[in-house]
């Protein structure tokens, strides 16, 4: 909600200044120029009755200013002392706004059975329609919290704006194919099933380095030895090629 009205008074700011030929670049951090203008006694370029009236706006969006860095301060200070919170955090994309309100929202992750149901429950999936027996995927459903789905996109055009997005064969791939906002979605969904991991696991993001081949499940050991690869993975699955042991379901 703060957040909120600091972004109505910033548009009435901007918007009451360009009727005098007074713009600035876009974003937040370009407002601090039209705050040096108004309290600048000496600019003579806003009329004197309006001046008192800026002056207000100005006032009232630095007391929002003052009051959003206490409440992150508080964000931030739960997060540390939270255990889900300083797991989630470890994940890319995930920051403590994000990581704070995923541990305070989803309190029992066991409620779903697998990631893919509780991405369902954010809305990042596609939505079905058909008729006939034939199903169309449509865009995403928009279904369940729309706050933190809303912080996973933000978060996953984070990452695609990184160099993580050049390095992730997968991204890279995606981007090729898809528009970045698409990308984005894909993207939140399976940062949502990662964080229903760590929740379900209570450890952190363990990043798989994309030139280590994924491991065989129906081969003893080869999850083990992928998950810490060393000596005592090698040995083991040493072990396994030359008894030829297999897990069977």
């Amino acid at each position: 909600m703060l957040v909120k009205q600091r972004t109505m008074l910033i548009n009435s700011l901007r918007g009451l200044m360009a009727e005098f030929g007074i713009v600035v670049a876009e974003g937040p951090q370009h407002v601090d120029e039209l705050v040096a203008i108004v309290a600048d006694p000496a600019d003579q370029r806003v009329p004197a009755p309006l001046h008192h009236g800026l002056l207000a706006i100005v006032e009232t969006l630095r007391g929002l200013k003052r009051r959003i860095e206490i409440v992150e301060k508080q964000i931030v200070g739960w997060g540390r002392n939270n255990q889900t919170c300083r797991h989630l955090i470890t994940i890319p994309g995930y920051g403590p706004i994000l990581s704070s309100a995923m541990a305070a929202i989803a309190v029992t992750p066991a409620a779903f059975t697998s990631g893919r149901h509780f991405s369902a429950s954010l809305g990042l999936v596609p939505r079905q329609d058909g008729t006939g027996g034939k199903v169309k995927l449509g865009p995403i459903s928009k279904r369940g919290n729309g706050y933190l789905r809303r912080l996973l996109v933000n978060g996953a055009m984070s990452v695609l704006c990184s160099k993580r997005a050049k390095e992730d064969p997968w991204l890279a791939k995606l981007l090729e194919t898809k528009e970045r906002k698409v990308a984005a979605c894909a993207l939140a969904n399976k940062m949502a099933r990662i964080g229903w991991a760590v929740m379900m696991r209570q450890e952190d993001f363990r990043r798989r380095r994309h030139d280590q081949p994924r491991p065989d499940p129906r081969q003893s050991g080869a999850v083990l030895a992928a998950l810490n690869p060393g000596r005592d993975g090698e040995r083991v699955l040493r072990s396994n090629k030359e008894t030829g042991s297999r897990c069977h379901a």
